[in-house]
């Protein structure tokens, strides 16, 4: 999903029109530093208009006047800033919003006929029916059917996708069209609650709430400002008794700018442009918590499937039993195989009848017959077969078919086990089939380790992120797929329960935990993690659990999620940081001028030997203002993150925005003393 560029003319004129109706109090005091600002600007334009009425006002009404415009302007643009990172986020619903528009839907009624009604007026619960070329009306299950749908109005992606009934690629969203085929679909949520609406709420702008960490330095802000509220206050005796007189102007001057007007002005700009940033990565996001929360991850869960490996794995040998025929062991697993309806299972009847047994002739056979029984492959069984007149065929998991075998009297043959070992120590999946409790033979089954992926884990450890990978797999292939794809730690034969067990163990040792997941069986996972991203393909109930949507269904995009979170929390230390260094600058622009004239000495002080008082105050203010809108780009893109340790990443920041606030104001003050000592 793109971002408008930051120069975008309409985006620009939208938010100086904003800039100005957030001037509204009700609106400003939820930023408390822009609030004192506009307190303060109130005050000088009272001043501004007692100084014109009196002749002899000293400071003249000239300098009144343009003290208050340069804190008018302050606050302005500390108002731009926000208003251009909200206008950013409402520029990219328009789609959305065109996407979302009334679209008949094709209503299944208690009698089963077809009723066309408006997308406003289904229900929860409600099933119609989609065919080629229909827009889908809302969010649902696929109950019945497969179809290719194409889901670029969500995800800007053109490539269509499979959705179909069953497992973890149900899910549909209103907006989006199918391109080929005809599905039923349940409906999953009320009028106004599907995804696209929350999107565009929460692209808007519209559900954002502060994050704590956004409160918390919110706070330390404010306690900066009571501070140099006292520090300005005290200040009047000192002046009285030096016999220096302080001006209002020069007392709000200098308030201004000891406050951390800087990153007062950008903070919410900082936080917005941070879910900003997670949505053109077709992330959406359901609170920007969740955003700053994976800037702090320390262990990542991931799959292995789809995730380290390409996806499926596939049957490539089979390995019958000593004294074992080949063509029966075959036959043993193409019919234990004929329920299982994972992309595994599919994969050991196509490698069947390469070596020439024709499967659908062996289907035919058994169903043919009144006695059979299919068993479908589960999670929690880990195994799949059939009942029928030839014996109870088998075939799952070694040690699921050992554990069958024995409590059946029967010995597991050595040879077996020698070649499940062999298999598993390759990174091969072992599948043993078994005939009337006794085992036949095994077939194996290969993961592709994904292109790259080491070097994405390497960037996470240095990031200080622990890579976890889940799977089914026994011990010995997870751990061999693991070593070669370079993650820190494995879940072998993983169960559900198993995830959430982690996490929780893990949360205990005081870490936080993020993870992917898209099956109704991931939920409780996605709930329990600190960071569930869910993807849009999986079941409604993952996409409810976790915290996070996925647009483009990519496992490894937790990856880009944590670095966004890192970027955003650095922006808004590195900006904090600038910030406050930006006040040594003004100070010893600003008290130096207050009182040079009564008390010599202080010209030690004044290192940048401005020209005047006046020039001084008023360079520092000018300086205070400009820095906003140079500093914007920086809050809305962020600060580029690099993988190289967080005691690195902290000198290089100190370095830059730490050292770099202290001298850069120096520099600019100076130069504004320039220019401004002509006209004063």
């Amino acid at each position: 999903m793109n971002s408008p560029h930051l120069a975008d003319s309409t985006l620009v004129k939208d938010s100086l029109k904003q800039s100005f109706i957030k001037l509204d109090p009700r609106l400003l005091i939820k930023n408390p530093i822009m609030f004192v600002v506009e307190i303060c600007t109130a005050v000088m334009l009272v001043e501004t208009i007692r100084s014109f009425f009196n002749a002899n006002a000293s400071p003249s009404f000239a300098y009144n006047l343009t003290i208050f415009l340069i804190l008018l302007i302050t606050v302005l643009f500390a108002n731009f800033a926000e208003a251009l990172a909200e206008a950013r986020g409402k520029a990219q619903t328009d789609s959305l919003r065109k996407t979302r528009e009334e679209t008949p839907a094709k209503l299944i009624l208690e009698n089963g006929q077809l009723q066309t009604v408006s997308s406003s007026q289904l229900k929860k619960g409600d099933i119609f029916v989609c065919e080629v070329g229909d827009l889908i009306p809302t969010d649902g299950e696929i109950t019945e059917g497969l179809a290719s749908i194409d889901e670029s109005a969500i995800t800007g992606e053109s490539a269509p996708v499979i959705r179909e009934a069953g497992g973890d690629k149900s899910s549909v969203t209103g907006g989006t069209k199918v391109l080929s085929d005809k599905i039923k679909v349940v409906v999953t949520t009320q009028p106004g609650e599907n995804f696209l609406d929350k999107m565009i709420a929460l692209v808007e702008g519209a559900s954002r709430q502060k994050t704590p960490n956004e409160i918390a330095l919110t706070i330390l802000l404010a306690a900066f400002t009571l501070i140099f509220i006292i520090v300005c206050i005290t200040l009047e005796p000192f002046a009285h008794y030096a016999k220096t007189p302080i001006s209002i102007a020069a007392i709000i001057s200098l308030f201004v700018c000891l406050i951390p007007t800087t990153i007062g002005g950008l903070l919410s700009a900082i936080g917005i442009a941070g879910m900003d940033r997670a949505l053109r990565a077709n992330v959406i996001t359901k609170s920007g918590k969740a955003v700053e929360t994976a800037g702090d991850i320390d262990v990542l869960l991931l799959d292995k499937t789809g995730t380290i490996t390409i996806g499926n794995r596939k049957a490539t040998h089979f390995y019958p039993a000593n004294q074992i025929d080949e063509k029966h062991f075959i036959q043993c697993a193409i019919l234990s195989s004929i329920a299982d309806e994972t992309p595994e299972g599919k994969s050991i009847i196509e490698l069947g009848e390469r070596h020439a047994i024709n499967s659908e002739q062996i289907k035919k056979e058994i169903t043919s017959s009144s006695k059979f029984t299919f068993i479908k492959f589960s999670a929690e069984t880990r195994s799949s077969g059939i009942d029928c007149e030839r014996g109870r065929i088998r075939k799952g998991a070694f040690d699921t078919i050992k554990k069958l075998t024995e409590q059946a009297g029967n010995d597991f043959p050595n040879d077996v086990s020698e070649q499940v070992t062999k298999i598993s120590s390759n990174g091969g999946t072992p599948l043993v089939v078994s005939e009337n409790e006794k085992v036949v033979g095994v077939v194996e089954l290969q993961d592709i380790i994904k292109t790259g992926i080491r070097d994405r884990f390497d960037r996470l450890r240095k990031m200080g992120v622990k890579t976890v990978m889940v799977t089914g797999d026994n011990p010995l292939t997870a751990k061999f797929i693991a070593e070669r794809a370079g993650v820190d730690d494995f879940i072998a034969e993983a169960k559900p329960e198993d995830k959430l067990e982690y996490i929780r163990r893990e949360q205990q040792g005081g870490k936080l935990v993020a993870m992917m997941g898209d099956g109704t069986n991931d939920a409780p996972a996605l709930a329990q993690a600190d960071v569930g991203v869910a993807m849009n393909s999986g079941t409604q109930a993952a996409k409810e659990a976790g915290n996070m949507v996925d647009l483009d269904n990519d496992p490894t995009k937790l990856i880009e999620v944590i670095e966004i979170g890192k970027q955003l929390l650095m922006t808004r230390g590195t900006l904090t940081t600038f910030s406050i260094a930006n006040d040594v600058a003004k100070y010893f622009a600003i008290v130096p001028a207050l009182f040079i004239a009564s008390i010599p000495t202080l010209q030690g002080l004044n290192i940048m030997n401005l020209h005047s008082p006046e020039s001084a105050i008023l360079s520092a203010v000018i300086f205070n203002a400009i820095i906003i809108p140079i500093l914007i780009p920086v809050a809305l893109k962020g600060v580029a993150y690099q993988p190289i340790g967080a005691s690195a990443i902290l000198q290089r920041n100190l370095l830059i925005y730490g050292l770099g606030g202290i001298i850069i104001p120096f520099i600019g003050i100076k130069l504004i003393d320039l220019m401004v000592s002509v006209f004063v």
